[in-house]
This record gives C-alpha cells, sequence and structure tokens, in this order.
C-alpha cells in the first residue's frame, strides 16, 4: 500500500525519514544546480499564488536523486504525499482510490512511471489537466460517466527511461528535468555530510576517494561508505583513513573507475565470448544470467558515459578504451 505523509503532523515514517541519509530540504541537496535553480523558483512563485506546483517529470539513471526532490517538493510546501511504483497500479480503482483520498496541493510521487498501463494513464489524463476523475458506471446502453472533482495535486513522475513514456502523458508534465551523473567533488560533499549524520569519523582524502569510485551516484556513494563504515568498525578502530577505504573497496571489488565486479564481467563477456562485438541485448542478458532492463538501465548508463562501451544497430561493442580497462590487447586477446 503507498505510504502518506500528511503535514504538519509527525508521523513515525517521518522520524525514520529525518534520520535518513537524503536531504530534506532544497538547500541540502547537493549538486544539480541548474535543477535546483529552477525547481526553487518554482516552488517560491507557487506559494506566492497559493496554488499547487505544476506537474513535474524528473529523468535520470536510478540513485542520482529523484525520489530526494519529491520529498524535497513536499516539504518545502508543506503538503502531504502520496507514493507508490508504477508497475504495482493494476487496476484503475488503485488509481481512482489513490486520487480521492488527495487533499489540497498534496504530491503524488509515481516511481518508474513509464511502466504504467495504458489504462491507467487515460485516467491520469483528466486528472491531470482538469482536475476531475471520470469514473464509467454500468455497461453497454446503460453506461454512463461520473465526474468527480479531485483537489489540485502535483503529480511528480521518476522514470530512467523516458522512450517508454507516451507522448500524452510526457506532454501533461509542466516542468521537465533531467538530472546528470555527479562531479567526484559533489560526492566527496555529500560522502562527508552522510558520515556526520552516521556520526563516522572520515577523513577527507577517504572520503575523496569513495566519491572518485561512486560512479557518479550518491546512492552508491553512500552504500559504498556503510560497508567502509562496517570495515573501519570490525577491522580497524572505527574512523575511516584512506588506507581503511582503499581496504573496503578492495573487498567490495570496486576498482580504480567505479566499476564493479558485473561491470567487468560484462565487458570481458562481450570482449572474450563475443570477439568485442557486436552482441545484441537480449544474448548478453542470456549470457550473464541478468534481465535485458537491468542491464539497460543500472550496468550500461555508466560504462556508456566512461566510453568503455557502445551502442550500435547491430548490439554492443567494447570500444578502445574498454579492452584498456579490462587488460586487453587491440585485437580483443586476454593480456596476462
Amino acid at each position: 500500500m503507498p505510504t502518506q505523509f500528511l503535514a504538519p503532523v509527525v508521523e513515525p515514517e517521518e522520524e525514520d525519514l529525518e534520520q535518513s541519509l537524503r536531504p530534506r530540504k532544497l538547500t541540502e541537496f547537493v549538486g544539480q544546480e541548474r535543477i535546483k535553480e529552477q525547481l526553487s523558483i518554482a516552488l517560491d512563485a507557487t506559494k506566492g499564488r497559493d496554488e499547487a506546483l505544476d506537474h513535474v517529470l524528473l529523468v535520470g539513471p536510478p540513485g542520482l536523486g529523484k525520489t530526494s526532490l519529491a520529498y524535497i517538493v513536499r516539504e518545502e510546501l508543506g503538503v502531504g504525499i502520496r507514493c507508490v511504483a508504477g508497475p504495482a497500479l493494476e487496476r484503475k480503482g488503485d488509481m481512482a482510490a489513490i486520487l480521492t483520498g488527495l487533499e489540497r496541493h498534496d504530491v503524488l510521487f509515481v516511481d518508474e512511471i513509464h511502466r504504467l498501463n495504458r489504462a491507467i494513464e487515460e485516467i491520469l489524463y483528466p486528472a491531470l489537466e482538469d482536475f476531475r476523475l471520470d469514473i464509467i458506471v454500468g455497461q453497454g446502453a446503460a453506461a454512463r460517466t461520473l465526474t468527480l472533482d479531485l483537489p489540485q495535486f502535483t503529480l511528480i513522475g521518476a522514470t530512467t527511461r523516458t522512450g517508454l513514456l507516451t507522448t500524452p502523458l510526457r506532454d501533461r508534465f509542466g516542468m521537465t528535468f533531467r538530472l546528470d551523473y555527479y562531479q567526484p567533488a559533489e560526492l566527496g560533499t555529500i560522502v562527508r555530510r552522510s558520515a556526520r549524520i552516521l556520526d563516522v569519523e572520515i577523513a577527507e582524502d577517504a572520503a575523496d576517494e569513495i566519491a572518485r569510485r561512486s560512479r557518479g551516484t550518491p546512492r552508491i556513494a553512500n552504500r559504498i561508505l556503510k560497508r567502509v563504515r562496517d570495515v573501519a568498525q570490525v577491522k580497524h578502530d572505527g574512523a575511516i583513513t584512506n588506507d581503511v577505504a582503499r581496504e573496503a573497496l578492495a573487498l567490495l571489488e570496486v576498482d580504480g573507475n567505479g566499476l564493479e565486479r558485473i561491470d567487468r564481467e560484462l565487458l570481458g563477456m562481450i570482449l572474450w565470448k563475443f570477439s568485442g562485438g557486436p552482441v545484441g541485448l537480449s544474448t548478453l542478458a542470456v549470457a550473464l544470467g541478468e534481465e535485458p532492463d537491468t542491464i539497460e538501465d543500472v550496468y550500461e548508463p555508466y560504462l556508456l558515459q566512461l566510453g568503455f562501451l557502445q551502442r550500435t544497430p547491430r548490439g554492443r561493442i567494447v570500444t578502445e578504451l574498454g579492452r584498456e580497462h579490462v587488460g586487453a590487447a587491440g585485437d580483443g586477446s586476454k593480456l596476462f
């Protein structure tokens, strides 16, 4: 069931969110400066007019802060929020129940909105444009349409793949923000902030080392920080030095570019089993034992950004940079 937070009452879930590593204010959100500037202006204008914020579409790979921004909007506006994953909405009645339960100016956050089925989308169209819900009562010739007025609300949709959104749904968002990968300096700031929240001592160079290997993604930086903290606690005195960070990163099999074992396996699979490519996505997924969507949404974006992988009409190809990284010669043979 979706969770609802109603401001200003402090719910237990809110207290958990307070203790989490997510920023709660726009000023606490590190990076994405242009998005923050545009969103800040929109929020101030909305509060000044006492209106619901225009619908927002957040685009980008996993872990860049789409959910955090949704909660920040809710916090900045002082309204309630309903959260649901797109695939969880299977019946029209599910969406109708959520929409009728919204209060004035509330935020409805739909993660993986590109995976909504078409029947749910059809309910959303009048809800997003005219704040009304059309319900068909009866069947056949006796069918009639019952229209319910909805309070003004804000839909925040998060997606990793805008190409799968239908044009009618995409056009109903007043603001679209594309989140980019973070710079190491920004991730270093995030790591230090998270370390303070976790009450763990961390050296400056250790925070920079974690940031450098975090694939430009805050979620990964925080995940690595927690595992490094475990190593520091169990095998050392609890403080994270650069040597402790390097030891933990070696244990986690995270290399200097932030690639994990599965990333290197993906490159190696293409290079050594398929002669460097091209190889189709479905073939690659079967060879790795992974879902095609996981490869496309989780592993490939960072490899593409690094220039280690190339997508072509015929399939995936490992680039020269990718060959060098996995220790292969230009002809695709291993270097021992």
